[in-house]
């Protein structure tokens, strides 16, 4: 493993240690290796610095899963240019918020993507901001020339400069920019590299978005270990699982979601293993039912589902082992990653202090709120530490529903409505109700739409499982599928939207 203290840095380092070993491939077989990499990252930084792109310029980037993406990001290192991510499900309304509030001078979109045009918006944005260039990647980068390029500033100095923010995952109305520099983000890629025990010989399955913190962080991860991705512009499990196992997929994330389908797709297909040479499955971003770390183990193979605990604003403060017991993997986000990481616990939440932590957000107000008086970050998880140092999160504060003045854990119920037959996904909410100030509703996704369950049969099952009463569901709402952010997070605001004072208790 080499390090370095820069994202441009690591690039150059790795290109000099191992030139010709695979860097990236997508779905149509492109590929480039680590000196390739380096080189086109350096001519398309060449071509933005002829365009006015420099040190601490703002530039926005929505852009699927592409090399075409990878490629932008380094160039902007190289740069030292500030990089907006933005998740490409966002629309104008979000989008434009995130332009207007940092500032950006250029934004990058594909032309019409999944069916959406991304460049008619842009240039919708760019009509109401003074100074924005939209910039259209449909079919790679500008190039200039590497010898044009400005020196760099001394790599100490640019590893602690605000060089990223990245905006909240969508789980709340609001976005908030959470301002990340080189080292914050290097810090939580080398636990995650060494937690997984990456290998040169590894193949990540690359198949969230890449402008999430996690797709950055596996970019420094795949340059730390010298492996390569596999990348995934879309994900669709009837072509993208084929695409993972034909290049020999040995890290297969990326989340609950993506596991499932994974599992689902083993199941249909029988036989032998769709990924022979996984190694683990490693996840993170949105909780897991505790028997699909068994399940996927077992039909599957390799260590199973290796989670990691972390958010925006403070990636990869906790992460699995393939080493760690079954029992650990199943039920808990792994052990607090480097030893600088502090987690601790005030009235049932986690707070944190690390060097992954960001510099706040970019709306300075909001920090006051965020960090306590001694600079924990209030994640808004519940949770705990058990005996071993392992992190166990039960939920979030605002995923408590309160009835009768009563606490009642969404993820309890969870966890053990997973478990039935008839149910193949289940998110829980509270509801407004007149007598009881909440109750809670079982959202659930049946195995067999044909045969739903009832709320009778769910009632039965829990206390089965020694449920107390008083937390059992009130309501069951049967949908197609749950409504997901681009890494898999259940959004379960647009749940209690769709579900709120206008639809009946009735089960």
């Amino acid at each position: 493993m080499i390090d370095a203290p820069t994202l441009w840095d690591l690039i150059e380092r790795r290109a000099e240690a191992t030139p010709n070993a695979l860097f990236a491939v997508d779905e149509n077989d492109r590929r480039l290796d680590f000196e390739q990499y380096r080189s086109a990252a350096e001519a398309a930084a060449a071509a933005l610095c002829m365009r006015g792109v420099g040190e601490d310029t703002p530039v926005a980037w929505q852009l699927p899963t592409t090399l075409e993406a990878l490629v932008l990001c380094g160039a902007l290192s190289r740069l030292g240019a500030v990089q907006v991510p933005i998740l490409p499900i966002l629309r104008a309304r979000e989008v434009g918020f995130a332009v207007r509030q940092t500032g950006a001078r250029r934004i990058f979109v594909p032309g019409v993507f999944r069916g959406f045009d991304h460049a008619a918006m842009a240039r919708g944005i760019a009509a109401g901001v003074s100074g924005l260039a939209v910039e259209i990647v449909a079919g790679g980068l500008a190039e200039g020339d590497p010898a044009q390029l400005p020196a760099r500033r001394q790599a100490a100095a640019s590893a602690d400069a605000v060089r990223w923010i990245f905006y909240t995952s969508g789980t709340t109305a609001e976005p908030k920019g959470a301002r990340h520099t080189d080292a914050t983000l290097l810090a939580a890629a080398r636990a995650m590299s060494a937690r997984l025990e990456l290998a040169p010989d590894d193949r990540v399955g690359l198949v969230f978005p890449f402008t999430h913190v996690g797709g950055v962080l596996w970019l420094m991860n795949g340059l730390l270990a010298g492996c390569a991705h596999i990348a995934i512009s879309a994900f669709d499990p009837r072509s993208s699982i084929d695409v993972l196992a034909r290049h020999g997929v040995t890290q297969a994330g990326a989340g609950t979601a993506f596991h499932q389908a994974y599992l689902a797709a083993q199941r249909e297909r029988g036989g032998a293993a769709i990924f022979p040479h996984v190694r683990a499955f490693p996840g993170g971003g949105a909780p897991k039912p505790p028997t699909l770390h068994d399940d996927v183990k077992r039909e599957l193979g390799g260590a199973g589902i290796v989670s990691g605990y972390g958010m925006t604003e403070c990636p990869v403060l906790a992460m699995g082992s393939p080493r760690d017991p079954d029992a650990k993997l199943a039920h808990t986000e792994g052990r607090a990653s480097p030893p600088q990481v502090e987690i601790r616990v005030v009235n049932g939440e986690l707070r944190v202090r690390a060097p992954q932590m960001f510099r706040g957000y970019l709306d300075a107000a909001l920090d006051a709120a965020a960090f306590d008086a001694d600079g924990f970050f209030r994640t808004g998880d519940l949770g705990h530490l058990d005996p071993d140092g392992y992190v166990v999160v039960t939920g979030r504060l605002k995923d408590v529903i309160i009835r009768h003045g009563e606490n009642i854990s969404a993820r309890e119920l969870e966890d053990l409505l997973h478990a039935h037959p008839a149910v193949r996904e289940v998110a829980v909410v509270g509801l407004p109700d007149p007598v009881t100030g909440e109750r809670a509703c079982a959202v659930v996704v049946p195995a067999d739409p044909q045969h739903p369950p009832t709320l009778a049969e769910l009632t039965e099952w829990l206390i089965a499982h020694d449920l107390a009463k008083q937390k059992l569901p009130e309501q069951i709402a049967l949908v197609s599928e749950l409504p997901r952010n681009p890494t898999g997070k259940i959004l379960k605001h647009e749940l209690r939207a769709r579900l709120g004072p206008k639809s009946s208790p009735a089960g």
